[in-house]
């Protein structure tokens, strides 16, 4: 009986794990187009661009937070989250084609995307 339990913890746990990245991806998809339009240097030339630097922005966040524990997220992090966010942003655009940023775009977009994913109900951090 007990392994049965076992069993159906370790797939909930799986299923949880692939429902916060597939919730990441969506958030970050919506958060991303608003901030690419409302963000002067930043542009994304299509929906499959905007689609691959959500799960490029998604991955990068998760390795991250993986590995170091820090959230690359802007509002509510403080600086180091703020600096990552700017970071991935930038990075983002040598990894996907029709997506360009600069770095001011990536200053002002990392606070815009901040605000927006801080209104955006979705995985809370305390």
């Amino acid at each position: 009986m007990d392994n049965n339990n076992t069993d159906i913890q370790s797939s909930n746990s799986t299923m949880g794990t692939f429902g916060q990245i597939l919730g990441r991806f969506i958030v970050a998809a919506i958060i991303l187009g608003i901030t690419a339009f409302f963000t002067p240097g930043f542009s994304i030339n299509n929906l499959w661009a905007l689609a691959l630097a959500a799960i490029v922005l998604t991955v990068m966040d998760y390795l991250i937070v993986k590995f170091t524990g820090l959230h690359s997220i802007a509002f509510g992090k403080g600086f180091v989250g703020f600096v990552l966010a700017v970071i991935t942003l930038y990075v983002t655009q040598f990894f996907v084609a029709g997506y360009s940023i600069s770095w001011v775009a990536a200053i002002i977009g990392a606070l815009i995307y901040g605000v927006i994913d801080y209104i955006i109900p979705g995985e809370q951090n305390p």
